[in-house]
């Protein structure tokens, strides 16, 4: 069985996107800052549903060609989801992707019909439930998380074992923080791994557990 991990690109005091984000405003104000290194290199990575090519340094791309192939399932939110629009019926990682969310978006399901279906699946069971459905989905890949209030739920419920930051050297001052609300007690973490791409260093960590 894969792992449960998370890879985002995170500003150096830790958000994830800038203030006022929303469907207009999809990073907040200041967030493209954090997706600089997708177009500041000289070597093409196209995702995998092909809907998109970065052009990043070497180092990037290797550590992308690596990663991207072992996602076998996505797990998201609600309030991503809508704010990308469910990413018009299919995410660049071209994987399943399992939506927590407390209702069921029947008007969506039912109005965005694509040749071969959106790859959603919706659960109101929370995200316990949720990761349980992406890995049964995924199978011996990995299980990727992508939203900041599930990652922190999955740390709080002991559920996550990687984490591998984007780290952008951009200070927002303010948005969506990523490790907030996790509590008291201190969470450990073995670094696995230093990348340094071009206007972004990569930091692969796995979560320690008792």
């Amino acid at each position: 069985m894969g792992k449960v991990m998370t890879e985002l690109s995170m500003s150096l005091d830790g958000y994830i996107a800038g203030p006022h984000d929303g469907p207009d405003n999809p990073l907040g104000d200041g967030g493209t800052a954090l997706f600089r290194w997708y177009q500041s290199g000289d070597t093409p990575f196209i995702v995998p549903s092909g809907t998109m090519t970065f052009r990043v340094s070497a180092a990037s791309a290797a550590l992308l060609e690596e990663m991207y192939p072992r996602i076998g399932a996505l797990v998201t939110g609600r309030r991503t989801f809508d704010i990308t629009n469910g990413w018009e019926g299919r995410h660049p990682s071209d994987a399943p992707i399992v939506v927590a969310t407390h209702e069921v978006p029947e008007a969506w399901v039912q109005e965005y019909v694509t040749g071969r279906g959106a790859p959603f699946t919706f659960v109101t069971e929370g995200v316990a439930r949720a990761v349980e459905v992406a890995r049964r989905i995924a199978g011996d890949r990995d299980v990727a998380v992508s939203a900041a209030s599930l990652v922190q739920q999955c740390l709080r419920l002991g559920l996550l074992d990687e984490i591998l930051i984007d780290l952008a050297p951009v200070l927002l001052g303010g948005g969506v923080r990523l490790f907030d609300g996790l509590g008291d007690a201190a969470i450990g973490l073995e670094r696995l791994r230093v990348v340094e791409g071009r206007d972004v260093t990569h930091l692969l960590f796995r979560v320690l557990k008792a």
